[in-house]
Parts: structure tokens; C-alpha cells; sequence
């Protein structure tokens, strides 16, 4: 099935860089990124030139780490690889709703996490490592948690922001609350307020990472596209 404005999930970050998340982002020339207390990715046209990849080389600074998230180009020969991670880009189908939706509403035990809440965050995403978080990283959109005896165990939000979409991510629950059912509870709470805007969830997974795929595929995700996040250091 062609699913309707999706080709904007061929480049999420610069559809969002370009779009909802642009009063967040550092541009020169062609090339542009995050602040990098929010985000450490980049985007590049599609099939970039050389004054493109000298546009963020300039952007990040000498010695600094170009995070390609999904972009498929190839660098300069002088841009040392840095870290390569085959992973899947997965969207809700329009009638991808799965038997665990009957029923559910707002969850009284899922809350809303604002700025005094970002110290326990970033807590909470260092002992479980769902992927880069920083300081500024609540500021791309939503991020809901659960709390048991006051203290923040499992956390999900909004990042990457193209036109209609909305991905879901940070997707973690601590190691002694796990097995509770808290990761499709946040899940299935964040994909209630996407839907809510008019938009529709995305997420990206490593392939590795079998025990997650299944979680969304459970919720109804399906696989889109086969995605490589790399990284590399600038000359």
C-alpha cells in the first residue's frame, strides 16, 4: 500500500529542520542541524555537492560529529566513520489500529513531563541508552512518563517533526519496572495525542533490536523502510 504524504519520511530531519522544528535549527549554505543542546542531527540536500558537505563542515566546526541519521550519501574520504547502525522506519497505517487499542483512553498514570522534570530524564535515558538525549531534547515535542513511588521509570516523546508526522521516540522504561506493560502504555498514549492533532506516528528502531519491533508491531506499526544511522567526525 503507497501510503498518502509520506515521501516527506525519506528525510525526516530535514523536513522537520525545514518545517515545525525550524526556529530550533543552525543553517549555512545548504546544510543544517540542530542546537546542539536539543539534537545532534544534520541534513543535507539529497544528493549533496561538495560545497554541501563544506557547508557543514563549517556549520559543526573542525574535529566535530556529523550525525547523518538516515542519509544515505557518502561523505568526503576525510570524514572519519564513526559509528554505523542498521535500523527500520516504521509508520501506523490509517487502519493499523491493533486489538490493544479497545477500550483505551487517557491513562490517569501516564503524565506529562515538563522542564523540572529533565534532570530525572536524562537519568532515566543514561541507564537505559534509548538513543541520544540532551538537555534540550523535550523542546521537540511531547514526552510523557509514568512515575511509581514518585520516582520517573519509563518515559516515551515526540522527535522528528515532518509535515504530518510526528515520530514517536525515547521510548524506555527502567530496568527494575520493566515487564509492566509501561513502554505500550506511553506508546499507545503519544499515538492518542498525534492523532488527536491530525497527524500520524512514525518511529524508527534498530533492526537488532527484536523485542521493540515486536512491541510496535503488536501496537499495529508497520515496516516502511530500511534506514542506516551513521555517524561520522569532520576534517
Amino acid at each position: 500500500m503507497v501510503e498518502r504524504d509520506a515521501e516527506v519520511l525519506d528525510d525526516p530531519v530535514g523536513e522537520s529542520l525545514r518545517g515545525h522544528h525550524a526556529h530550533l535549527a543552525r543553517l549555512v549554505g545548504r546544510a543544517a542541524t540542530y542546537t546542539p543542546e536539543v539534537a545532534t542531527f544534520c541534513a543535507l540536500p539529497a544528493e549533496p555537492d561538495q560545497d554541501s558537505w563544506s557547508d557543514l563542515a563549517e556549520l559543526l566546526g573542525r574535529g566535530a560529529l556529523a550525525d547523518m541519521f538516515s542519509c544515505p550519501a557518502n561523505p568526503p574520504a576525510d570524514w572519519e566513520p564513526v559509528f554505523s547502525l542498521e535500523g527500520l522506519q516504521m509508520i501506523l497505517p490509517v487502519d493499523g489500529r491493533s486489538e490493544e487499542y479497545a477500550g483505551v483512553g487517557r491513562d490517569p498514570a501516564v503524565v506529562e513531563l515538563g522542564t523540572d522534570d529533565v534532570p530525572e530524564m536524562l537519568d532515566l535515558t543514561e541507564r537505559t541508552s534509548p538513543g541520544p538525549f540532551r538537555p534540550r531534547t523535550r523542546e521537540l515535542g511531547t514526552y510523557l512518563g509514568i512515575r511509581e513511588n514518585g520516582t520517573l521509570v519509563a518515559m516515551a516523546g515526540e522527535r522528528l517533526r515532518p509535515t504530518g508526522w510526528s515520530e514517536i521516540s525515547a521510548v524506555c522504561t527502567a530496568p527494575e519496572a520493566r515487564g509492566r506493560g509501561h513502554a505500550a502504555r506511553l506508546v499507545r498514549a503519544l499515538i492518542e495525542r498525534i492523532e488527536g492533532r491530525g497527524e500520524r506516528p512514525f518511529l524508527h528502531v534498530a533492526a537488532a533490536n527484536t523485542g521493540a519491533r515486536a512491541l510496535y508491531e503488536r501496537l499495529g506499526f508497520v515496516i516502511r523502510n530500511q534506514v542506516a544511522f551513521r555517524g561520522f567526525r569532520t576534517p
